[in-house]
C-alpha cells in the first residue's frame, strides 16, 4: 500500500509578498504585479525582476557561515512554519524531523559583494566567511533554525532543484526514516546568474511574455518557499511525481519533449489519473524561446488542448532553484485557500506564435469549472533536469 504524504504547512515570500495571504492576493489580482525594475544586477540597463522588497531578517546573531540574503528569505519562510515545525519535533523527536533543500545560488550574492571590496581595499570584509556561498548552507541553516536533527541536505539541479526537494522528502516518508521533513528551496538575485543568462540572450528587459510570438526571454526573480511534509493528513496531499534527465544540452532542452512527457506521465502515473481529470497544470513557462516551444508541444501531447495553464513566471520572475518551491505554493494555495476556484493567470500579451500548439491558457480572472482539486507543477532545468509534481486538495481524498 503507498503511504500517503501531505504538505500540512507553508511559508512563502517572493515578489508578489510574503505569506500566503498576501502571495494569494497578487496572485489572483486584477493586475499584474510582483516585478520590479532593477539598476544594479546588470550595470547600465534596467532589468524587470522579480525582488523581493523591502527588508529580510536579521542573522547578525548567527555564525558568519550562516549569514547571508538566501538564508534570510528561507528565514522569512521558515517563520511562517515555525510553530508546526516545533510542534512536530516536540511529537516525534528533533532526530526525526529533517531538512531538504534546493538552490541554485546559495550566497553568491555575498561573495560578489566581498570580492568588490576586496579588490578595493586588498581585504576581506569583516563577517564574510567562504561558508556562505557553499550549497550546503541553505539546510544547514535551516536545520539550525528550526532545531530539527535529523537527515539535511542542499539540492542543486538547477530549476528543478526545490521540486525535486519535495520528492526527496516524500521518500524520506515513505521509507519510514523520519517522521516529518521541511521541504522547499530558497534563490536570491545576484550579478552572477543574471549576467549568466544576459550571456545566452535570454534575459527580457520587460515582464516577460510566455508563449507569445513577441516573448524575449525571462526575468530573474528571488525567494523562498518551505512545507511541513508529513503522513498526517493535510490540506494538500503530494499525491505523486515525475522525473527524467534529458542529457541532450547544457542550457537548451531536448526539442521533442520527450523528457517533459515521460515527467509528466510519470506524475499522473503515480497520482493514478488520468490527464483529463487535472483541473490546471503550472507551467514551466519561461518565455525563451526554446523552451517554451518545447514545453507546448509537450502538453499538447499529454493533455490535448483544454486543461487550463498558465506561467506564474510574469508574477514571480524565474526564482531558478526556489522557482519549484515557490510554484508548488502557487498550486497550494490555488487548491487550500480558494473556495471560488480561481486559476493562476496567464499574463501576456495575447499575439499567439503559430509555431507552437494552442494550450489553453487560463486568462485575468479565470476560474476552474469546479474548485480546483488536482494540480501538476512543472520545472524543466538546465542539462534536461525535469521535475513534475502532482498535488491534490484533500477535499478529493
Amino acid at each position: 500500500m503507498t503511504v500517503p504524504v501531505f504538505l500540512n504547512d507553508l511559508g512563502v515570500v517572493c515578489a508578489l509578498g510574503r505569506g500566503r495571504a498576501a502571495v494569494a492576493d497578487g496572485l489572483f489580482a486584477a493586475v499584474p504585479g510582483g516585478l520590479s525594475d532593477n539598476r544594479v544586477l546588470l550595470p547600465g540597463k534596467v532589468l524587470a525582476v522579480g525582488e523581493v522588497l523591502g527588508a529580510v531578517p536579521s542573522l547578525a546573531e548567527l555564525p558568519e557561515a550562516l549569514r547571508g540574503r538566501n538564508n534570510a528569505l528561507l528565514d522569512a519562510a521558515l517563520a511562517q512554519i515555525l510553530p508546526a515545525v516545533h510542534a512536530a519535533i516536540a511529537r516525534h523527536g528533533p532526530e526525526r524531523v529533517a531538512v531538504v533543500v534546493g538552490t541554485s545560488t546559495s550566497g553568491i550574492g555575498e561573495s560578489e559583494q566581498a570580492l568588490r571590496i576586496r579588490q578595493k581595499r586588498g581585504q576581506w570584509p569583516e563577517g564574510f566567511a567562504y561558508g556562505q556561498q557553499e550549497m550546503g548552507s541553505a539546510a544547514r541553516f535551516v536545520r539550525h533554525r528550526s532545531g530539527a536533527d535529523g537527515p539535511a541536505w542542499t539540492l542543486s539541479t538547477a530549476c528543478s532543484s526545490s521540486a525535486k526537494a519535495l520528492m526527496s522528502a516524500a521518500r524520506l516518508l515513505r521509507a519510514g526514516i523520519v517522521d516529518a521533513v521541511i521541504a522547499g528551496g530558497a534563490d536570491t538575485l545576484c550579478r552572477f546568474t543574471v549576467a549568466g543568462f544576459s550571456a545566452l540572450e535570454s534575459v527580457s528587459a520587460q515582464r516577460c511574455n510566455p508563449f507569445s510570438r513577441n516573448r524575449g526571454g525571462i526575468n530573474i526573480g528571488e525567494g523562498a518557499g518551505l512545507f511541513l511534509v508529513t503522513r498526517e493528513p493535510g490540506p494538500v496531499r503530494l499525491a505523486g511525481w515525475g522525473e527524467t534527465s534529458d542529457a541532450h544540452h547544457m542550457s537548451a532542452p531536448d526539442p521533442s519533449g520527450r523528457g517533459a512527457v515521460d515527467a509528466l506521465c510519470q506524475a499522473l502515473h503515480r497520482a493514478g489519473w488520468e490527464p483529463g481529470s487535472v483541473d490546471y497544470v503550472n507551467l514551466h513557462g519561461t518565455a525563451t524561446h526554446h523552451n517554451d516551444a518545447m514545453e507546448a508541444a509537450a502538453m499538447r501531447q499529454v493533455f490535448g488542448p483544454e486543461v487550463p495553464c498558465s506561467s506564474t513566471k510574469p508574477l514571480t520572475g524565474h526564482a531558478l532553484g526556489a522557482s519549484g518551491a515557490i510554484e508548488a505554493a502557487l498550486c497550494w494555495i490555488t487548491l487550500a485557500a480558494n473556495p471560488e476556484g480561481r486559476l493562476p493567470p496567464h499574463w501576456w500579451d495575447g499575439h499567439h506564435d503559430d509555431a507552437l500548439p494552442r494550450l489553453a491558457l487560463v486568462p485575468a480572472g479565470g476560474h476552474a469549472a469546479r474548485v480546483p482539486r488536482r494540480v501538476l507543477s512543472s520545472s524543466f532545468a538546465f542539462g534536461g533536469s525535469n521535475a513534475v509534481l502532482a498535488l491534490e486538495g484533500r477535499a478529493h481524498d
